[in-house]
């Protein structure tokens, strides 16, 4: 018997990295393709791990290319970054770093000349959200989310007074829609009959009209939450000129997530539960 063993070089820490959008199906769907690989000690090994190779997203059908709209014309008051923090939902479980998340955003985003709206809490209304929705093209939810396998569009952000249902987003006129990052705990932590709540809740907002919109798999861990996002948004700012970006451009997303997750990585490497605190995290749509 001749064994042959292939070694395959690693890319260049400047090399451009392609991009894979993954479009599963079936039982494939419960996997997290995107973390494929062969890991030692919470490290992936050399040469053997997916994420070295190329930066993943996921698609809910294959023609999601053909009809995203790639080339809509913001106006000036429908650019920028709403922001939406729940830490102490009514009736529902705390999440504490909900308001650290928002803060750290709003600080890296501070003086970038890009239009913000910050509500937290009780000022984060159902109404209010909706409304300021249809004047922000990007939106970051740090809140709980829950997915209604019956009935999709009965999924829900949670808000101050009550649910944010998918069906009342998408009746919004969201023409200047682009990216949604959805730092979503969920309710139902370990229930298996609901993997991927987040990922059904994430792929309704691309048919809402967003663009590109990060998710989670299962539920997360909350006091990583800020970090990542505080390096996500950094790393989706870091090219742009001195004088700062009119908006967010929420193609970059995929790329900003795979290099936060990264940097989430070399933090929880040691920790027994490394994998549980970055493999959740995910990218849909372009």
């Amino acid at each position: 018997m001749i064994c042959t063993q292939y070694f395959i070089q690693v890319p260049d820490s400047n090399t451009k990295l392609p991009r894979i959008w993954w479009c599963p199906t079936g039982p494939l769907a419960f996997l997290p393709i995107h973390a494929a690989g062969i890991y030692e000690h919470g490290k992936g090994i050399p040469g053997q791990y997916l994420s070295e190779f190329a930066v993943s997203s996921y698609i809910p059908t294959i023609n999601i290319h053909n009809t995203s709209n790639t080339d809509k014309s913001y106006h000036d008051t429908s650019t920028g970054l709403l922001m939406v923090s729940q830490s102490k939902t009514p009736g529902m479980s705390e999440i504490p770093f909900a308001g650290d998340e928002v803060e750290k955003i709003n600080k890296e985003l501070r003086g970038k000349k890009i239009p913000l709206c910050r509500l937290d809490n009780k000022d984060a209304t159902v109404n209010q959200v909706l409304e300021s929705m249809e004047k922000f093209s990007c939106i970051h939810l740090a809140c709980h989310a829950s997915q209604h396998m019956k009935t999709p569009l009965k999924s829900a952000i949670h808000l101050h007074d009550g649910p944010l249902e998918l069906s009342e987003i998408m009746k919004k006129n969201l023409c200047n829609a682009d990216f949604a990052f959805l730092s979503a705990c969920q309710t139902s932590k370990g229930d298996t009959k609901l993997p991927e709540e987040v990922v059904h809740l994430a792929s309704g907002m691309l048919a809402a009209g967003y663009q590109s919109v990060v998710g989670t798999m299962w539920s997360v861990f909350d006091r990583h939450g800020p970090d990542l996002a505080e390096f996500f948004y950094k790393r989706l700012l870091e090219d742009t000129t001195n004088e700062g970006p009119r908006m967010i451009d929420g193609s970059q997303a995929a790329r900003a997530l795979h290099d936060a997750i990264k940097h989430l990585q070399e933090k929880v490497s040691d920790s027994p539960y490394s994998f549980l605190a970055w493999v959740p995290y995910i990218h849909i749509g372009i």
